[in-house]
């Protein structure tokens, strides 16, 4: 990938992984990008590093469907995220979603602790992108729209639909709708129609049994056709073959939605739903068509709906399931466009070069990563600009209220804490050796990369012995700072082994 952004030459830039928690990668670059919309954990750990203001936190919003995601969103203006820290939305719908959620949570803090000033991430409107490159009609693609018909027995003048993604009428679409309009269209234009589905079944042969039904049912004049979407050679020459794309997403776990802009990169002119994501990618009668949808007012059936979920007695599948059931696409103005375009080459060839144009100067990688890039740069202005007035200091670093250190969290637990001042002692008859005899119980080893090694914890216990009692302190002088934590905790092994004795 970092070769297609940047073209023939030399890449500027070094790519490497690191662990999530090594933050001086993090402090040397500015930013952090995480890819999803989870930034709460990331921002306590920056707090309790003392790192708050050293870079700042990416997160980006795949869906918002789920009301868990929905939930660390909104908590995001209670962990401490930043105006410098962004959670990216892909598209205006989720941008204008998350605000207004955002408003309903400062109006809940607000009345709760009578306060008004709650520091809140930046919410950008940034697209996914495409490698246009990788849909563009090359020298083969003649070859492959040939030979994906002829394997499908589409003849020339017949019309291939082609829809692409996961095959689940749970989280992607219901296919009744679509496989109407298109039985109407092909009666409407008198044009022999095939509509090819590539993906895959989440739940394997169930789905597609439920599928192939559906279609007999609903489009029984139309050749009904599987494609593995997972056989990229294959997924390739649908896109060669194909005529039209078609998408009636009816789904809330849709929020921008890739495969319309993979259809526009690839020349085909697109019918959508106007949802979402689409209606931001898609324009209206230049790269196809958007459909108009319905949905229906909040009542008490639908909040009983999201009840269950949120108590879990209606699962993730059923709750969005349930929602698209009762979500229309207008199959009627859906079938009128899809006859327009079976019934004119050269309105598809004009929507698919419109699309394709629009990808290449809106939504290829090349154009996208650079916004990314940009708004970095932003967020690390926002955050050389921040002053006192609305940040408070005690914000900046501190552990998580929740997540402590356990030795602090549950310190009350014991009766003694140890500590540089406690005194430690060993039996003046202890046989030293004796260490070496636990490496033979693996229950007794356990953890034991977490303290000192056995060398040193040997150094120790024979330090003790011919010295007598010593404190913490003096014991873990004899070591080299950095093996300190290690000495310490070994006592408390030790300790836990009756080795070594305490006061």
């Amino acid at each position: 990938m970092t070769a297609s952004l940047i073209g023939d030459s030399p890449c500027p830039t070094v790519v490497t992984s690191n662990n999530q928690l090594a933050f001086d990668v993090a402090r040397q670059s500015g930013t952090l990008l995480r890819g999803s919309a989870d930034l709460i954990s990331l921002s306590w750990e920056r707090r309790r590093r003392g790192a708050t203001q050293d870079f700042s936190l990416m997160g980006l919003i795949h869906t918002t469907a789920p009301p868990s995601i929905r939930e660390y969103i909104g908590q995001s203006l209670v962990a401490p995220v930043m105006p410098w820290d962004a959670i990216i939305c892909t598209s205006p719908s989720v941008q204008t979603a998350m605000s207004n959620m955002f408003d309903d949570w400062r109006k809940y803090l607000g009345s709760r602790f009578d306060s008004k000033a709650v520091p809140a991430p930046m919410l950008p409107l940034l697209p996914l992108g495409v490698e246009a490159a990788d849909f563009a009609k090359g020298p083969n693609s003649l070859g492959d729209r040939s030979s994906f018909r002829t394997e499908l027995r589409v003849g020339d003048d017949e019309i291939l639909v082609l829809w692409v993604g996961r095959l689940s009428f749970f989280e992607k679409a219901f296919p009744q709708p679509m496989m109407i309009a298109i039985e109407a269209a092909a009666k409407m234009s008198g044009k022999r129609v095939h509509f090819a589905m590539a993906g895959w079944f989440p739940d394997g042969a169930e789905g597609e049994r439920l599928y192939r039904q559906a279609a007999s049912l609903h489009a029984p004049n139309v050749q009904f056709h599987i494609v593995d979407g997972n056989d990229k050679q294959k997924l390739r020459k649908a896109w060669a073959g194909a005529d039209v794309f078609i998408s009636l997403v009816d789904n809330i776990q849709e929020t921008f939605g890739i495969t319309p802009l993979e259809a526009m990169a690839s020349g085909l002119p697109v019918v959508v739903s106007d949802w979402d994501g689409y209606r931001y990618t898609v324009r209206d009668g230049i790269d196809g068509f958007l459909i108009p949808t319905l949905i229906g007012e909040p009542s008490a059936v639908t909040d009983s709906l999201a009840a269950q979920h949120y108590f879990n007695t209606k699962s993730y599948q059923q709750y969005v399931a349930i929602t698209a059931q009762h979500t229309a696409v207008n199959i009627k103005i859906a079938a009128e466009r899809l006859s327009d375009l079976f019934l004119s080459p050269g309105l598809r060839a004009k929507m698919g070069e419109a699309g394709r144009q629009r990808v290449a100067s809106t939504f290829d990688w090349r154009v996208v990563a650079p916004q990314y890039v940009a708004l970095a740069h932003e967020l690390a202005a926002v955050r050389a600009s921040a002053s006192g007035g609305t940040i408070h200091a005690d914000w900046l670093a501190g552990h998580h209220p929740s997540r402590s250190d356990p030795f602090h969290a549950f310190a009350n637990f014991a009766t003694h804490i140890l500590s540089d001042d406690s005194v430690l002692s060993v039996s003046s008859d202890l046989d030293v050796d004796i260490l070496e005899t636990f490496r033979g119980s693996e229950l007794t080893m356990f953890a034991a990369n977490w303290h000192a090694a056995m060398p040193e914890m040997t150094t120790l216990v024979r330090a003790l012995k011919d010295r007598g009692p010593m404190s913490q302190q003096e014991v873990i002088g004899m070591f080299p700072q950095n093996q300190h934590l290690g000495i310490k905790l070994a006592f408390l092994w030790l300790a836990k082994m009756g080795v070594v004795h305490w006061e």
